[in-house]
């Protein structure tokens, strides 16, 4: 895995709607991605979602958010293989379920658009493992990435 200053935090990797930090007085700024996320907003922008002061309570932060990398997943096209035949609908039906109602989000991982944190993998193996054994299933795709989750 790529280490932490092999890649660089820029403001595109924010995701939208991503909460920002200007508390330039938290002794856990310079690792913290709320805070790093504040410091690469670019000038004409005015507004947004942000962690309040009210945060920091008693020496620590409520909203810290360490600045690391993590192995983000997406692709489910080898995800049902050891799935019996007659139990895939089933399967694929809980996986769409743990996303939300209707195709949409299932789609966004499947495709890419969006990337599953390591929680979310975990989660998804989970559920898998309750109508196969899971130990060879891999997702399609990996990327180390920022973790923002």
């Amino acid at each position: 895995m790529l280490g932490i200053m092999d890649k660089e935090l820029k403001f595109e990797n924010i995701p939208y709607g991503y909460s920002v930090c200007f508390n330039g007085d938290c002794a856990l700024r310079e690792t913290c991605m709320h805070y790093l996320a504040g410091q690469l907003q670019p000038a004409n922008r005015y507004s947004g979602h942000a962690i309040y002061p009210m945060a920091w309570k008693s020496g620590t932060c409520q909203s810290y958010r360490e600045k690391k990398l993590v192995k983000k997943a997406w692709g489910f096209s080898q995800l049902y293989k050891n799935v019996p035949y007659y139990q895939r609908a089933e399967a694929r039906q809980c996986v769409r379920s743990y996303f939300s109602s209707g195709n949409g989000p299932y789609y966004r991982y499947h495709h890419g658009e969006n990337k599953l944190s390591p929680t979310q993998q975990a989660d998804i193996l989970a559920i898998i493992a309750k109508f196969c054994p899971v130990d060879d299933i891999k997702f399609d795709h990996y990327v180390t990435d920022w973790d923002f989750d």
